[in-house]
C-alpha cells in the first residue's frame, strides 16, 4: 500500500498541479470557457494510460514464470528507476519556473486560435504523468512477493492508489485555491529523496534478476539469510522488499548497486538544492 500511495501522490501532484494552474490562469484572463477542453485533455490522457496499462500487464503475466518474464520485469525495473531519478531532479529544476511555462504556453495557445491547443496541452503533460505511474505501478506489482495472495495483494495496492490520488486532489484544489502560498518546492524535496530510496530498491530487483537470468555472474555471494526472521514473503518483509529493495538473501552485487546509488543521487540531490536555495541570495 506505501509504495503505491508514494507513487500516486508524486504522480497525481504533479499531474494535477499542472491542470489546476491552467485552471487557475484562464479563469484569472476571463477564459473559463476553455476549461472544456482542458477537461477533455485530461480524460483522452487518462483513457490512454489505462488501457495501455492493462495491455502492458497482461502481456507481461502471459509469460508467467517463464525466462522472457524474467526479462520483462527488469526491463520494467530498470526503466521505473531511470524515470524516477529522471523526474525528481527534473522537477527540482523547473519547480519554481513551472506555472510560469504554463501560462506562457497557454498564452501562445489561445492566441493560435485553435481551441483544441489547450486540450493538447493538458493531455501531454497528463498522458507523462500517467505513463511514469504505470510503469512504477508494474515494478511495484511485480516487485512484490509472489506467494502473497493475487487479490489481497491487489486490493491493497489499489487502496494506496486510491488513497494517493485522493490526497494529490486535495492539495490540487489548494493549489487552486490558495495558488503561490503553497511550497511546492520543498514538498517535492521531501518527496524526491523518499522516492530515491524507492528507485534504488528497484535496482537491487533488476540486478537480482540479472543475476538469476546468468547476465551479471559476479558478485553473487549471499550477504545475510533473515528468511527465518523477517521473510520476503511476510506482510512487513514484502511491504519493506517493494519500497526499499529489502532482501531476506541479498547479494554482494544488490547490496553494493543499492548504496552506491542511493549514496551518490541523494548527495546529488542534497548539493543542487543548496546550490538553487542560495541563488535568490545572491541575487
Amino acid at each position: 500500500m506505501l509504495p503505491t500511495y508514494v507513487i500516486f501522490l508524486r504522480e497525481g501532484i504533479e499531474a494535477s498541479m499542472i491542470v489546476a494552474i491552467l485552471l487557475a490562469y484562464l479563469s484569472r484572463i476571463g477564459q473559463r470557457d476553455h476549461f472544456r477542453e482542458v477537461y477533455l485533455g485530461v480524460g483522452s490522457a487518462l483513457v490512454a494510460v489505462t488501457g495501455g496499462g492493462f495491455a502492458a500487464y497482461f502481456l507481461m503475466t502471459r509469460y508467467s514464470g517463464s525466462r522472457t518474464q524474467t526479462i520483462l520485469e527488469t526491463c520494467t525495473y530498470l526503466i521505473a528507476a531511470v524515470a524516477l531519478t529522471y523526474m525528481t531532479f527534473w522537477m527540482q529544476g523547473h519547480s519554481r519556473s513551472l506555472g510560469e511555462d504554463l501560462e506562457r504556453r497557454s498564452e501562445q495557445a489561445i492566441s493560435s486560435g485553435s481551441r483544441w491547443s489547450l486540450g493538447i496541452l493538458s493531455f501531454q503533460a497528463v498522458v507523462r504523468e500517467g505513463l511514469e505511474t504505470m510503469v512504477f505501478t508494474l515494478a511495484i506489482v511485480f516487485s512484490s512477493s509472489s506467494q502473497a495472495s493475487t487479490n489481497g495483494q491487489s486490493r491493497v495496492l489499489i487502496i494506496g492508489a486510491v488513497a494517493g490520488l485522493v490526497t494529490a486532489l486535495a492539495i490540487a484544489v489548494s493549489i487552486y485555491r490558495l495558488g503561490r502560498r503553497i511550497n511546492l518546492g520543498r514538498f517535492f524535496r521531501i518527496l524526491g529523496v523518499t522516492l530515491m530510496i524507492f528507485a534504488a530498491g528497484l535496482l537491487a530487483d533488476a540486478i537480482q534478476n540479472m543475476q538469476e537470468l546468468s547476465w551479471l555472474p559476479f558478485g553473487r555471494q549471499v550477504l545475510w539469510d533473515t528468511q527465518n526472521v523477517l521473510s520476503e514473503d511476510s506482510a512487513l518483509g514484502d511491504v519493506l522488499h517493494s519500497f526499499v529493495g529489502y532482501a531476506d538473501r541479498p547479494t554482494v552485487l544488490q547490496a553494493v548497486v543499492w548504496i552506491l546509488y542511493l549514496c551518490v543521487s541523494v548527495a546529488w540531490f542534497v548539493r543542487r538544492n543548496k546550490k538553487a536555495t542560495k541563488k535568490p541570495v545572491a541575487a
